[in-house]
């Protein structure tokens, strides 16, 4: 039986994973250090155990902690994990800031959701109102095997699949690439823009136009134009109007020279903000 450790498995990601994975057929074990988060896995019916306990034998070691300590962590206890054991990490950051301990007879896995997408055929109560996944709407993810044998790659996979569950479609990328994902797209670009959207809106609020209007006007809109733009509606354009619109503001919202964001330094310069 494979005896998985999760190191903060009582914090806000750890417990998602506590939850998903308890009685998943693996030998589960967890550290967490606070009170609160001893209390949340309680909840569960679960105990944390003492750390040297816990990475005794342990075949692999999930890393829910946060991205400034990964690095910290990391380096604490490799010096208690036996050869061949892989360490899973849940973000990209630390992994491709090389914050992570130079053992070349350890495998490193790193995976990430991507969250239920926003096109979806939820019908469950329950499920539509899980935006963030792991709970009841289904998600896909994506996984990358940074170092370690090939082999090991399906064993990470599987575990993401079950800590993530319910998923729809696995991506295998690298590293560098899941980088490109998360912070360059999802968080420097999409989250930026989104922030830019609720400002916008609190700005036609201030201007007179009702809360709700303006939230129900705009989420219709982008239903239609995410649609448009990313190819889901066959055929379907903006419409003249519509298109004028989008060139004349373009140059007064974004600077010209905004997709430098995707560039090494440019990641590499805000992985470092996120793990220092």
């Amino acid at each position: 039986m494979t005896q998985i450790t999760i190191m903060g498995a009582g914090g806000k990601m750890g417990y998602r994973l506590a939850r998903n994975l308890k009685g998943s057929g693996y030998a589960m074990r967890y550290v967490e250090v606070s009170e609160a988060g001893r209390a949340r896995l309680a909840e569960l019916g679960l105990e944390a155990s003492p750390q040297d306990r816990a990475l005794g034998g342990a075949d692999v070691v999930i890393l829910a902690v946060p991205d400034r300590l990964i690095g910290r962590v990391s380096h604490e206890i490799s010096p208690k994990l036996r050869a061949g054991a892989m360490l899973i990490a849940l973000d990209p950051a630390a992994p491709f800031a090389g914050e992570l301990p130079k053992r070349p007879d350890l495998t490193y896995f790193v995976s990430h959701p991507c969250h239920p997408p926003i096109v979806n055929d939820e019908v469950d109560p329950v499920a539509k109102r899980d935006f963030f996944g792991g709970l009841a709407a289904r998600q896909n993810i994506v996984c990358a095997l940074m170092q370690g044998p090939e082999s090991d790659y399906t064993l990470g996979e599987t575990i993401a699949r079950e800590m993530y569950a319910p998923v729809m479609r696995s991506h295998r990328v690298s590293v560098e690439q899941m980088a490109i994902l998360e912070p360059a797209l999802s968080e420097t670009v999409a989250a930026t823009c989104v922030t830019a959207l609720r400002e916008a809106v609190d700005e036609a609020v201030r201007r007179g136009v009702p809360r709700e209007a303006a939230f129900d006007f705009l989420f219709g809109h982008l239903n239609v134009e995410l649609a448009i733009v990313f190819g889901l509606l066959p055929g379907a354009v903006f419409s003249d109007a519509a298109q004028k619109a989008i060139i004349n503001a373009r140059a007064r919202i974004f600077q010209p020279d905004w997709l430098k964001v995707f560039e090494r330094d440019a990641i590499e310069a805000s992985i470092r903000e996120i793990t220092r």
